[in-house]
């Protein structure tokens, strides 16, 4: 293979191994820093779950209701470079070790992309306004996902690729008992199973 070849092999390598390790990085960051104190890193624990929490639950709140309120949507402007920086550290050694530092810059786009994308979403979500990314399936089942944590804060944790959810059992689709939940156009029903469906599946099951 020539050097060009292995320079895109290495970084499109690195770009698809950044895109899973980014669903278990923010899965991680979400489940064991935003929501709990990290010994006396408290921050991110004060900022998300005691802040963003309290403000957007998962009824008519979960979309923005006072216009001052709109600051706690998205992280503060530094926090995506220093996650970049944290999450490059184990590329970074990869990288030293096999002598090809394109599997690095392919897991910074990832890593970049992923972080945008969250933010985008993100902010989306909160702040809907019929933009044309809120109005395919995809976004809406990623918005019902999104809704359900804010519920139950202990399952969901991905906010852009639910892998890191499904892989480590905290992935909830729809809700455990009925609640007043937000609504809107990019806003799917999250309740749970009505009886009478569920009875329909049973019966049209095999013995």
């Amino acid at each position: 293979m020539s050097m060009i070849g292995m320079m895109i092999f290495w970084g499109v390598t690195g770009l698809l191994v950044g895109i899973v390790f980014a669903s278990f990085f923010e899965w991680v960051l979400h489940k064991y820093v935003m929501h709990r104190p990290l010994g006396s890193f408290r921050y991110a624990f004060r900022a998300h779950a005691l802040v963003h929490h309290q403000t957007f639950k998962a009824d008519h709140s979960y979309h923005l209701q006072n216009d001052e309120d709109k600051k706690t949507i998205p992280m503060s402007w530094w926090n995506g470079p220093v996650l970049i920086m944290i999450a490059m550290i184990p590329y970074a050694l990869v990288s030293w070790l096999i002598g090809v530092w394109m599997f690095t810059l392919g897991g910074l786009l990832a890593f970049a992309l992923y972080y945008g994308t969250y933010e985008y979403l993100h902010w989306c979500m909160h702040l809907p306004k019929a933009r044309r990314v809120e109005k395919p399936r995809l976004f809406q089942r990623m918005n019902g996902h999104h809704l359900l944590h804010h519920r139950y804060m202990h399952k969901n944790f991905n906010v852009v690729l639910p892998l890191a959810d499904l892989c480590l059992g905290t992935l909830m689709l729809r809700a455990k008992t009925n609640f007043a939940q937000a609504v809107g156009p990019a806003v799917p029903n999250v309740q749970p199973v009505a009886p009478a469906l569920e009875v329909a599946k049973k019966s049209m099951s095999p013995d």
